[in-house]
């Protein structure tokens, strides 16, 4: 095993086991020794893992597009012309997804563009300072903010988005014990210099509860994985929208009882490098990237809870080819469509790359 960074290793040696939440989010985020914390990219073709963004500027411009027509449109196109219009991006990386909607946006929506404010939601001052430099282009347009309630202070009028920014917060492991007919967590703990997994009572509270009809039969070990961190976070943006706005997000998942599947016994929770699934969650701590599969049933009972409306739950390819068909149509203002246009579409549509894989799930604010 590569050596274990210090914080990490300090955390899991505390005399009980560390909720894997924990040791993931210190995987992930932690500013000393964090994954995405650090200096090299881990996206696209000499990184770890493609995002839509990987492909090319057309995932941005479709996004602008709509983007555009939804804030063009009633209620947020009767809002005084002195009232600022929001785009707000949550878990924006290396900005390269912003760069491409304000580019689209100042070029072919001036007049929008002109009221616009782009917010990007940020808590870690290394990926802004990255963030900035992507951007400097749109100096003054773009404002930052540690997070959601403090972005569009007043109430956000417009869209608030993410991208792969969910399937990344840090996840609890579950474990069923079928003797005892009881959940256990899975915890972390250090063991001769080694990360090694360790049973222990759960720390989250409600541990999951099976379908009825599954009890009898859920084989022992079958493991679950609960992110409640995602559904607050969830919850707390769907309270920042004002009428008419929306909240999207594009996401490995499913539904409630995909998770429940007999050929998924050990969850979703996986861990790549190199584009290459790894075989060991715990190893190389900071240095592979760890993503569990979004509930979804459980993120849009979030928003209803906070009093917005589902649109839309899609897979992406639904979504994207719904805007695209605007577009062929004349529907939706866009550009001449190219060749490579066509070529990143396929890629981002099609079912064997990346149009099944991901889901889209776009609520909005009625009242």
């Amino acid at each position: 095993m590569a050596e274990i960074p210090e914080k990490i290793a300090s955390a899991a040696s505390g005399g009980k086991p560390l909720p894997f939440a924990q040791f993931m989010a210190l995987a992930l985020d932690c500013p000393v020794c964090g994954y995405y914390e650090k200096e090299g990219d881990s996206i696209g073709r000499h990184g770890d893992f493609y995002t839509s963004v990987s492909v090319g500027p057309l995932f941005g411009q479709l996004l602008a597009a709509q983007f555009a027509a939804w804030l063009e449109a009633p209620p947020l196109a009767a809002s005084p012309p002195e009232a600022p219009l929001h785009l707000v991006e949550a878990g924006a990386h290396r900005a390269l997804l912003a760069r491409d909607i304000l580019s689209w946006l100042q070029h072919h929506r001036p007049k929008l563009f002109s009221r616009l404010e782009y917010w990007i939601v940020e808590p870690s001052a290394r990926k802004r300072t990255w963030q900035e430099g992507a951007l400097a282009a749109f100096q003054g347009r773009v404002r930052w903010a540690s997070h959601v309630g403090q972005a569009a202070d007043g109430g956000l009028r417009g869209v608030l988005f993410a991208n792969e920014l969910l399937d990344a917060m840090p996840v609890h492991r579950f474990g069923w014990d079928a003797s005892r007919r009881v959940w256990f967590e899975w915890g972390v703990t250090l063991q001769d210099d080694r990360l090694v997994w360790a049973r222990m009572a759960p720390s989250f509270d409600p541990a999951p509860e099976a379908p009825p009809e599954l009890l009898g039969v859920l084989p022992d070990g079958f493991i679950l994985e609960r992110c409640p961190a995602a559904e607050a976070w969830w919850r707390g943006a769907a309270t920042v929208l004002q009428t008419g706005s929306r909240l999207l997000t594009f996401d490995y998942g499913g539904r409630e009882e995909d998770f429940w599947r007999p050929e998924r016994p050990f969850g979703t929770l996986r861990a790549f490098r190199r584009h290459r699934q790894q075989p060991d969650l715990l190893s190389n701590p900071g240095r592979q990237d760890l993503t569990a599969d979004v509930n979804f049933s459980r993120i849009e009972a979030a928003g209803l809870a906070a009093g917005v409306t589902t649109e839309t739950f899609s897979t992406q390819q639904g979504f994207l080819t719904r805007i695209a068909g605007r577009i062929w149509e004349g529907q939706l203002a866009f550009e001449p469509w190219t060749t490579e246009h066509t070529r990143q579409f396929q890629t981002l549509t099609h079912p064997e790359h990346l149009g099944r894989a991901f889901r889209v799930l776009l609520q909005r604010r009625e009242t």
